[in-house]
């Protein structure tokens, strides 16, 4: 009987162990009184949908309804984000509820909620909210998801609820009265105001820093605080109510790309302000490669897998590395304003940890779930406010360092004042004893004077005598003049045949081709060698052009430069050089190359080589006019046909 007894026991707990759809549930008792329940633990109980197709319909009926698993965490969560989630809370109302209630979610990356509510007539009422949504299709203009409890009598009512989310979200399912969920959303609103108020003037004061004194420390510090702001509006939902509520995809990237600015200029702020460079360069250099890894990690997030946003956890790696670079610097170097900063930052990093805690469900424990829940934003503040103090801290000190230098410039200038006054009195007692030996000297003078004297008017005897040297000298010079006239004319013969026989260099080139006017007189002379006429008008008469050897029509005034009709039109290099151009392309039979040409010529090789084509060209035209004209003949090829 006893063997018997305890078999139907161990069946009954087996029993009670395979159906907890029956005792694993816990119904949650709420009266008018109530304004407000969080349901955890047991008080929820889910299915998990791998196939998302399961309607309220099927999750109802009795295959489905045993199925219903209780809760193990606090908060439940959507461990495989592949599959949708039906979750189910039982609620008795002792009362008639007389006033309208809400569900509220409050995870707000979570993409699609489909809540079902009983009405009067017991079927089961569908509405629909999420991430995915755009923000003015949302029952409540309200950052969080709410679905609406109509008056309710009194009774024992279960409330479905379909959540499917490809972020792993945590479901906090709470039930609010209207006038609780107005009066809580009113003072968190405000609390918001004051913090992103907070971002908006310490920003805004640092701007005017920036603007008035031009240290770069006070531009990263506002690009920090800014993508502090932007990361809290991301994750509080904030930015996706007043920023994009019509593109709900930008809430993917968002916080991720918040992240990513937040923590590059908190690197770099810490760099600019703490004199990382200088103070200890290793660390510097730790900072640079992180940068460029963390951003590497952000083009591989945005660009290959944007779910990889959800790994914040990795953002304890530039926190701890700003930390401790705070922390090395106040503790070894002896830096003052890094007192502030590692103060600051020991908050940030308690709000980090404390954060942690939170997501692992364990704040309830210790410190309540609002503190928790706000931890990051208060240790973001708190970080703000002590980074606002080491900023004032480091102008503080370089002011003083300022007013160190000031006086040490004044000192300086006192000491050169005395300098000064020093040095004027040796002046004065060198000036009188210079002004003694300057009128020694006058004396001197004086008498050297009256030697001088009669030195002159032994030397206007002289320049009688000279002058009549000069005479005869005048004399001489007239007939060594006529004399260099026939020695000059016998120069030009020489150089001529010389010209003609031999291949000159541009020194002794130039003693027949010197300037341009003899380059012009030489082309005139050949160029109107039997005569001119006008190319207009074919007038014979003609006076002297703007430019020296031009002529001028004297009919219709048409001036016809030296240079037309010659293979120097449109020349931009020196004409005597040009002339010796011709000069070598003709001795050398235009084989000389334009790296010879440049360098007898002192001009670019790629100058030299559109001229010397030119001239290669001209020279193939008249083979058979040069064939037999000697050396002269570099002259026949200047004229143009």
């Amino acid at each position: 009987m006893m063997l018997k007894t305890l078999i139907k026991a161990c069946i009954f707990l087996l029993f009670l162990v395979h159906t907890p759809e029956l005792y694993a549930q816990q119904t949650v008792e709420l009266s008018d009184d109530s304004k407000e329940h969080f349901f955890v633990n047991k008080e929820i109980v889910c299915l998990e949908d791998p196939s998302s197709k399961l309607t309220i319909n099927d999750v109802r009926s009795a295959a489905y309804s045993n199925k219903f698993i209780a809760n193990k965490d606090y908060y439940p969560k959507n461990y495989n984000r592949s599959s949708a989630y039906w979750y189910r809370v039982k609620v008795t109302f002792t009362k008639d509820l007389g006033h309208a209630a809400i569900f509220e979610f409050f995870d707000q990356i979570t993409d699609h909620i489909e809540s079902y509510l009983p009405d009067e007539s017991g079927n089961y009422v569908k509405s629909v909210a999420g991430a995915d949504l755009t923000f003015p299709e949302r029952s409540y203009q309200h950052k969080n998801f709410e679905f609406l409890i109509s008056d309710t009598k009194k009774g024992a009512y279960y409330y479905y609820f379909r959540v499917k989310s490809k972020d792993q979200v945590n479901v906090i399912i709470v039930f609010r009265t209207i006038e609780r969920f107005i009066g809580y959303a009113l003072s968190e609103y405000i609390v918001f105001g004051f913090f992103y108020g907070m971002i908006v003037i310490f920003s805004f004061h640092n701007l005017l820093m920036f603007l008035a004194v031009r240290r770069r420390q006070y531009l990263f510090y506002i690009l920090y605080i800014l993508s502090v702001g932007l990361y809290e509006m991301s994750t509080d939902g904030i930015a996706f109510q007043y920023l994009w509520p019509n593109h709900p995809v930008w809430n993917e990237y968002a916080y991720g790309v918040a992240l990513f600015f937040l923590s590059s200029f908190g690197l770099i702020f810490t760099k600019e302000l703490l004199h990382v460079k200088i103070k200890a360069p290793k660390v510097n250099t730790a900072i640079n490669v992180l940068l460029v890894v963390r951003f590497l990690f952000f083009l591989t997030c945005l660009f290959y897998n944007p779910d990889w946003f959800k790994y914040k956890f990795l953002e304890f790696i530039p926190l701890t590395l700003c930390f401790s670079t705070g922390i090395y610097i106040w503790w070894k170097k002896k830096y003052g304003p890094a007192r502030f900063f590692v103060l600051g930052y020991s908050f940030l990093f308690l709000g980090f940890i404390i954060k942690i805690v939170h997501i692992l469900g364990w704040s309830r424990f210790f410190i309540g779930n609002v503190i928790g829940y706000y931890s990051l934003s208060f240790g973001f503040l708190l970080e703000m406010v002590f980074l606002s103090f080491a900023i004032g801290d480091q102008v503080r000190i370089l002011r003083r360092k300022k007013e160190n230098a000031r006086k040490q410039i004044m000192k300086q200038m006192q000491v050169n004042a005395e300098l000064k006054d020093s040095i004027n009195r040796d002046l004065e007692i060198k000036v009188a004893e210079r002004t003694q030996e300057v009128e020694l000297k006058s004396k001197e003078l004086q008498q050297q004077n009256v030697t001088i004297e009669h030195q002159n008017e032994e030397l206007l005897a002289i320049n009688l005598v000279l002058a009549q040297q000069a005479e005869e000298i005048s004399r001489m010079n007239i007939l060594l003049e006529k004399d260099n006239i026939t020695l000059k004319t016998n120069i030009e013969k020489v150089t001529d045949a010389r010209l003609n026989a031999t291949d000159l260099d541009f020194d002794e080139f130039s003693l027949k081709y010197p300037d341009r006017d003899s380059c012009y007189k030489f082309l005139a002379d050949m160029k109107w060698e039997h005569g001119y006429a006008c190319i207009k008008c074919k007038n014979t008469s003609y006076c002297n052009g703007k430019v020296p050897f031009n002529r001028r029509c004297t009919k219709c005034a048409y001036e016809e430069s030296v240079l037309h009709q010659t293979i120097f039109e449109n020349n931009r290099i020196p004409i005597n050089k040009a002339f010796y151009l011709v000069y070598l392309m003709y001795n050398h039979k235009g084989t000389i190359s334009s790296h010879k040409l440049s360098e007898k010529l002192g001009i670019r090789q790629s100058t030299c080589w559109t001229y010397a084509s030119k001239i290669k060209k001209v020279m193939d035209e008249r083979k058979k006019d040069l064939k037999g004209v000697g050396k002269s003949g570099w002259s026949k090829l200047i004229l143009e046909k």
